[in-house]
């Protein structure tokens, strides 16, 4: 059964421009919580790269192919 229309399935999981500031806020401002998580990484590029991963996850409902086409 498909539920995306052909329109919405040729841009799910991928950015399409850039996020608005609203976006930003809602997606990839992270909480006490999530800055803990993101934390327990033992390099700063893995910290970063979690975060980026964490942030597109909530935003795109899924992780990219490649994690680093990102905006």
């Amino acid at each position: 059964m498909e539920f995306l229309s052909d329109e919405q399935a040729a841009v799910y999981g991928r950015f399409i421009g850039a996020p608005t500031q609203e976006q930003l806020e809602r997606f990839f401002l992270f909480d006490d919580a999530d800055r803990e998580r993101v934390g327990r990484r033992r390099q700063e590029a893995t910290a970063l790269g979690f975060a980026v991963q964490l942030g597109t996850v909530r935003f795109l409902g899924t992780f990219l192919d490649d994690p680093v086409d990102v905006p």
